[in-house]
C-alpha cells in the first residue's frame, strides 16, 4: 500500500480530475486493499469483491470531474463502496436462498447501530431484543455498541473484566443474530452498519 500524506492527495486528485491516468493508479492502490477487506467481510467471496471494487474504481473515473479535492477523499470512496453494497444485498433479498447463505457466512454478527441505517420500525426490533436479555448482559451490549465505549471503559464503569465483557459481547451477538434469523434483510442493515468503520 502506497502511503499518502493529504497534501499529496489533493494533489492527486486535481491531477485526478485533469484526467491523469498516473494520479489514479497511485490512488487506487493506495486504498484497494483497504476497502477489499471489509468488503470480504461481508461478501466472503473474492470474486465478488473483485467485482465490487472494479465498480468502484470505474464509477470513481467517470465522475472525476466532480471530485472535490477539498473534502475527504476516503469518505467519498466509501461512501459510493457502501453504495454498492446496500445495492447487491437488495438484489441478493430477491434471492432467499443466497440471502441466507449470506447471512450464516457470517461467523458473528457484529452490531453497531445508526440511525439512518435501521428504520424506525426495525430500530424498535432491535431494541426488543436487547430488552429481552439479561441485566449485565443488556448493559454490556448498550455500553459497548449503542454507547460506542471501549471495552476498558466499561470494565472500569461496570467493574467486571474484560474477558467477561468480551463474553457477554459474544453471546449476546449470538442471541441476536438466532433472533433475527426468521429476518435476514435487518440482520444485513444491522451488519451493513458496521462495514465501513475503524479507517
Amino acid at each position: 500500500m502506497v502511503n499518502i500524506n493529504h497534501t499529496d492527495e489533493k494533489s492527486l486528485l486535481l491531477q485526478l480530475k485533469n484526467g491523469d491516468e498516473r494520479a489514479f493508479e497511485i490512488l487506487y492502490n493506495n486504498y484497494k486493499f483497504r476497502i477489499a477487506g471489509n468488503l470480504f467481510k461481508l461478501l466472503k467471496s473474492d470474486d465478488l469483491v473483485k467485482e465490487m471494487l472494479q465498480e468502484l474504481f470505474f464509477k470513481i473515473w467517470e465522475v472525476r470531474t466532480q471530485i472535490d479535492p477539498e473534502k475527504s477523499f476516503k469518505s467519498y470512496l466509501f461512501r459510493i463502496a457502501e453504495n454498492l453494497v446496500h445495492d447487491y444485498f437488495r438484489k441478493v433479498a430477491k434471492d432467499k436462498r443466497l440471502l441466507t447463505k449470506i447471512v450464516a457466512s457470517s461467523s458473528e454478527l457484529y452490531l453497531h447501530v445508526e440511525e439512518d441505517m435501521l428504520s424506525k420500525e426495525d430500530a424498535q426490533k432491535l431494541q426488543k431484543a436487547i430488552n429481552l436479555m439479561p441485566p449485565q448482559r443488556k448493559m454490556v451490549f448498550t455500553l459497548c455498541k449503542l454507547e460506542g465505549k471501549s471495552y476498558k471503559e466499561v470494565e472500569e464503569i461496570m467493574g467486571i473484566s474484560v474477558k467477561t465483557i468480551s463474553s457477554h459481547m459474544l453471546q449476546a451477538n449470538r442471541f441476536l443474530k438466532t433472533y433475527f434469523r426468521d429476518s435476514p434483510t435487518l440482520t444485513i442493515s444491522i451488519v451493513l452498519g458496521i462495514l465501513f468503520k475503524g479507517f
